[in-house]
C-alpha cells in the first residue's frame, strides 16, 4: 500500500473513531489499525471486531502517550480532544499525518501555532467541521453551477438522541461554556454575532422548525474563502429529527442554501438538504476516512507537510459521490 506502520486512532473505541476504523477496514482489508483509548477492554472489543487490528491503552498527559517506543505509525488521528497537543506533537516527532476532529474553532490557535512552528514536521488536517467536512464540500460542490457566490446559509438539525458518545457530549458543552455567539461573514466581513442575534428558526423536510443558532464553526471560514462569497453563515439546532418523528429512528438533516448568479447571468437559487436516515455518524466517519486516504496516498498522492483544511485536500464531487454510497439522500427543498 505505500506506507508504513499503523493508522493510530486516538479515541478508536468511541462512537467517531470505531466508525471510522469500521469504514477504514472496509476499503482496506490490509491497512493496519491501532485502537487507542483509556479502556483497554473497549479498545480490544473494537479491534477485535475489526481483525488484524491492534488496541492499546493510551494517556493523552503523556508526550509518549504511554505508547512502547519503537512502534512505527502511518498516522495519528484524534478523534477526541487533543487538549495537550500530545497526539500532535507525537505525530510531528515522528513525521507522519495528524488529523484533529474536536478542536473547533473556538480551540484551533494552538493547532495552528504547533503546526506554523514546525511546518516541514507533518502535513496537519484540521477537520474540526460539520461532519469532518463533508457538509463543506458537498456545498462546494454544488456551488460549482454558479458563475458567483453571493450567499451561503446552511441549517443543521442534530437529533438530540444522535450527539454522540461521553466524548461528543463533552465536546458540545465546551463549546456552549466558551461562548453562546456565532460567527459569520456579512458583506464580506468576518465578526461575531450575539447570542439574541444568532437565534435562528430552522425547518425541517417535514415543515416542523427547530430553535438553533448560528456558530463558530470552520465551515464558515472554509467556505467563504473557497466560493469568494461575501455572506455565509452555519446555524445548528439539536432536537427531535423527522426520522424520530415517523418513527423510524434519529436522523440528519442539513439544509443548504446558495444564493448569486447563473451561468447565463440571471440569479439562481439553491436549495437542497442532506438527509441520512441514520443520523450524523455514518457523515463524520466518510469525513474522517477520506481525509486519512488522501494523507496517506491511497487515493492520490500522499500528502506534503503543512496545515490544511477538508477542502484543501478532497474534490468536492467525489464527497458528494461518496455520501450518496453510504445512504445519503439529497432532497431539493
Amino acid at each position: 500500500m505505500g506506507q508504513r506502520g499503523s493508522v493510530l486512532l486516538l479515541g478508536g473505541a468511541g462512537q467517531a473513531g470505531s466508525d471510522t476504523a469500521a469504514l477504514l477496514r472496509r476499503r482496506y482489508p490490509e491497512l493496519p489499525l491501532t485502537i487507542a483509548g483509556r479502556n483497554q477492554d473497549r479498545a480490544r472489543r473494537v479491534a477485535d471486531e475489526l481483525g488484524g487490528a491492534t488496541a492499546v491503552t493510551v494517556d493523552l498527559a503523556r508526550g509518549d502517550l504511554g505508547l512502547p517506543a519503537g512502534r512505527p505509525y502511518a498516522a495519528v488521528v484524534a478523534t477526541l480532544w487533543d487538549s495537550r497537543l500530545n497526539g500532535l506533537r507525537f505525530a510531528q516527532d515522528h513525521g507522519v499525518p495528524y488529523v484533529s476532529l474536536s478542536s473547533g474553532m473556538i480551540d484551533i490557535a494552538p493547532e495552528v501555532t504547533a503546526a506554523a512552528q514546525r511546518p516541514v514536521a507533518a502535513p496537519v488536517l484540521m477537520a474540526s467541521h460539520w461532519a469532518a467536512g463533508v457538509i463543506t464540500l458537498t456545498a462546494l460542490a454544488w456551488a460549482e453551477e454558479f458563475n458567483r457566490v453571493d450567499t451561503i446559509r446552511i441549517g443543521a438539525i442534530l437529533d438530540e438522541h444522535d450527539a454522540g458518545g461521553p466524548a461528543g457530549l463533552a465536546d458540545l458543552e465546551r463549546w456552549a461554556e466558551v461562548t453562546s455567539a456565532g460567527y459569520a461573514r456579512r458583506d464580506g466581513v468576518f465578526g461575531w454575532v450575539g447570542a439574541a442575534e444568532a437565534r435562528v428558526e430552522l425547518p425541517s423536510l417535514d415543515g416542523t422548525t427547530v430553535t438553533g443558532q448560528t456558530v463558530p464553526i470552520l465551515d464558515v471560514t472554509s467556505l467563504s474563502l473557497a466560493t469568494g462569497a461575501p455572506n455565509v453563515e452555519f446555524a445548528f439546532a439539536i432536537g427531535e429529527s423527522a426520522g424520530t418523528r415517523r418513527g423510524d429512528g434519529p436522523s440528519v438533516e442539513v439544509r443548504i442554501d446558495l444564493e448569486g448568479e447563473g451561468p447565463t447571468g440571471a440569479p439562481l437559487r439553491l436549495s437542497r438538504y442532506v438527509v441520512h436516515p441514520d443520523g450524523q455518524r455514518p457523515l463524520t466517519s466518510l469525513g474522517l476516512a477520506m481525509g486519512i486516504e488522501r494523507l496517506l496516498g491511497l487515493r492520490g498522492e500522499a500528502v506534503a507537510p503543512g496545515l490544511y483544511t477538508p477542502e484543501a485536500l478532497l474534490e468536492p464531487r467525489h464527497a458528494v459521490e461518496q455520501l450518496a454510497d453510504a445512504g445519503t439522500v439529497f432532497v431539493d427543498a
